[in-house]
């Protein structure tokens, strides 16, 4: 039996969720300096969503350790889903955000119309399949039921490393865009998409679950030690990002804590901190 699992029904885990999905501020300032990155000033307040763990906690560090001697006046929003904090840099209720990898981004830019993009990436949070009802995979039998991330990318991810371990088959040429409707053997096993925050509340009313990174530490599971299946790090094309509305990529701002979260400082930082869970980038 894994350890350190945290217990609740779907039901509650929604209505959870649904109370979450408000951006509770961290030092927040209306006078940001918002604006295209030519004419921004330098030493206006930069304000970034992002999710609680470990993206505000990288920033927390930056923000404490490294901002004030580079010049950098940082702010930090946090926000519990995987929307509000594109939603806020298309809008500009904040300047960037650092929560997503790049294939999510493509995707939210495509059905959202908005135009989203990179600026550094950061780390790598290993997707995992997680159980409080067995302690290996193959013991997943016939009629297991696994709950998967219910978002294009993350849902496809999810299949990925579920065939790649053997528990199920996908069809050929079947990449990280892979559906339920690509699996061409599913092995006994039935499937459910929950929104992606959900899952750990919700791992014990399954039989396993594949679950993002951050939302698996933040439900104090360890990736590198609970999981049935973790994805490999090397060559893992899901680097977490910073990202800003296009226009906006040469804000001084914006490059400067660029040069910051991929400083050797916060690299040291990242690997200390989740030993292994999450990784540097580069």
């Amino acid at each position: 039996m894994r350890t350190h699992l945290k217990t609740g029904a779907v039901a509650a885990a929604t209505a959870a969720l649904a109370l979450g999905l408000t951006a509770c501020g961290t030092d927040s300032d209306p006078d940001t300096g918002r604006g295209d990155g030519g004419g921004t000033d330098a030493s206006a307040p930069l304000t970034v969503a992002a999710s609680p763990t470990p993206h505000a906690q990288i920033l927390e560090f930056v923000r404490d350790n490294l901002a004030e001697e580079a010049g950098l006046d940082l702010r930090i929003r946090e926000f519990t889903d995987y929307v509000l904090p594109n939603t806020a840099v298309d809008s500009g209720e904040v300047d960037a955000n650092f929560f997503q990898h790049q294939p999510y981004l493509d995707d939210f830019n495509a059905n959202q119309h908005t135009d989203l993009v990179p600026v550094a990436d950061v780390h790598l949070e290993p997707l995992g399949l997680y159980s409080s009802a067995v302690d290996s995979a193959a013991d997943l039998g016939e009629g297991a039921t696994v709950a998967i991330p219910n978002d294009a990318t993350n849902g496809g991810r999810a299949l990925t490393l579920l065939a790649d371990n053997g528990l199920i088959e996908l069809a050929d040429g079947t990449g990280a865009d892979a559906t339920l409707a690509d699996i061409t053997d599913d092995h006994g096993l039935a499937f459910e998409e929950l929104e992606a925050a959900t899952l750990p509340r919700s791992l014990e009313d399954f039989d396993a679950a594949v679950i993002n990174g951050n939302y698996a530490i933040e439900a104090d599971l360890v990736p590198a030690e609970d999981a049935l299946l973790l994805e490999e790090a090397d060559g893992n094309p899901y680097a977490n990002l910073l990202a800003v509305k296009a226009g906006n990529e040469d804000d001084p701002r914006v490059r400067t804590l660029a040069e910051l979260l991929t400083s050797d400082e916060v690299r040291q930082f990242i690997e200390d901190t989740y030993r292994g869970s999450i990784v540097p980038a580069s």
